[in-house]
């Protein structure tokens, strides 16, 4: 259906799904399908996914990321408030600096697992995964009894990933854009675009986010970094699943959510249970650290034909006859030449070595635990 509609220029379910600031220029790129994120067209197709994670690895890729929208809070107690949110300890960040940093709620539950950045003492943005944490932090504010404003900005990231992005990065904005450090940003602007710069992206390759605080620019801004990119093999194309997966990357809805708690993805990192700040979620977690997690999230080696793409559904899992647990997250790697999956299995049954049928499309399908990440565990790509 929405392949059909793409020929219509007022393509569209009604007003209360948007366009992105850069919707017209992606159009023209060549993107053929869309998904809804965030209340918003995501493009998710500009051909073959194959050859889109080529592109990544490769050479570089333009990625319309707007949805993930962000939460603004600012006012003389935003740190505060901001702390209240999540349990990871932020006492160290510096302005300019960002974070991934987890949103739970009282009972430990993950909403999201955005990425921070701190643009002043007190102005905060949460740049969102996929739930409404606008919606949540402004509820939270309510009886808080703290003096913040909690807004969603004209803000609309784009992301250049791969690692030609470099090479683009300096012909657009001068040789001291190497100087930016791997999770840090810089307010700055293109022609007069106004912009933050961050080293940061969903790819798990050497990158960069680009902020535009002004979404009437976006096409313009979309333009001039495909005619930079021309000579370093610059592709538009979309987040690769194949490349996510490989790097043990969440995607909320699929890997996280509202019933799984940190300690069961393994980000035991992102929660501080000694900070003196009564966060939401405190409690429960230490309750859930105590007692010991009963799931715990894995890598699977599918042993099957290579899959035609991502997995649609949850496919259950199966030991001894008996349900242990769901693949979240399954692809073909065409660079590792083997399924991979991602899933959430018994404590008990989460030992490296272990083997599982996974039940796909009514058929049985052999699985092994393997190490996750696939690829470049220790993200040396992505922070070189």
């Amino acid at each position: 259906m929405l392949l059909a509609l793409m020929v219509n220029k007022n393509f569209g379910f009604g007003t209360q799904i948007r366009k992105s600031p850069y919707f017209d220029s992606t159009v023209k790129w060549g993107a053929k399908g869309f998904s809804v994120y965030n209340h918003m067209y995501i493009p998710r197709d500009f051909g073959s996914p194959e050859q889109n994670f080529w592109n990544l690895i490769e050479k570089a890729i333009l990625c319309d990321v707007a949805v993930e929208r962000q939460v603004e809070i600012t006012g003389p107690d935003a740190y505060k408030f901001i702390q209240l949110l999540t349990p990871r300890d932020l006492s160290k960040l510096s302005v300019g600096q960002c974070k991934y940093v987890l949103i739970v709620n009282n009972k430990g539950g993950i909403i999201n697992d955005p990425v921070l950045l701190r643009l002043a003492e007190n102005h905060f943005w949460l740049s969102l995964a996929d739930s409404d944490v606008l919606l949540w932090a402004q509820g939270v504010a309510v009886n808080s009894g703290l003096n913040v404003n909690i807004t969603e900005p004209d803000v609309s990231p784009l992301q250049l990933q791969g690692p030609t992005s470099a090479e683009i990065m300096i012909k657009l904005f001068g040789e001291d854009i190497k100087d930016l450090k791997y999770y840090w940003f810089r307010e700055c602007k293109l022609d007069g675009i106004p912009l933050v710069v961050s080293r940061t992206g969903w790819s798990s390759e050497f990158g960069y986010e680009l902020f535009l605080r002004d979404g009437s620019k976006g096409n313009e801004l979309y333009e001039k970094i495909m005619e930079a990119g021309k000579e370093h093999g610059l592709q538009p194309g979309h987040t690769s699943s194949i490349r996510r997966i490989e790097g043990g990357m969440l995607s909320y809805h699929a890997d996280a959510d509202i019933n799984t708690n940190p300690f069961e993805l393994g980000l035991d990192r992102l929660v501080n249970l000694e900070n003196k700040v009564n966060f939401i979620g405190k409690e429960a977690l230490k309750k859930i650290k105590q007692n010991g997690i009963k799931r715990k999230q894995v890598g699977l080696e599918l042993n099957c034909e290579p899959l035609k793409g991502p997995n649609t559904s949850f496919w259950s899992i199966y030991k001894d006859g008996k349900k242990i647990g769901k693949v979240t997250s399954a692809v073909y790697s065409p660079r590792l030449k083997k399924n991979i999956a991602l899933a959430i299995v018994n404590i008990n049954n989460s030992e490296i070595g272990n083997n599982f049928k996974v039940i796909i499309n009514g058929d049985e399908i052999g699985s092994k635990v393997i190490e996750k990440p696939f690829y470049d565990p220790k993200k040396k790509i992505a922070s070189s």
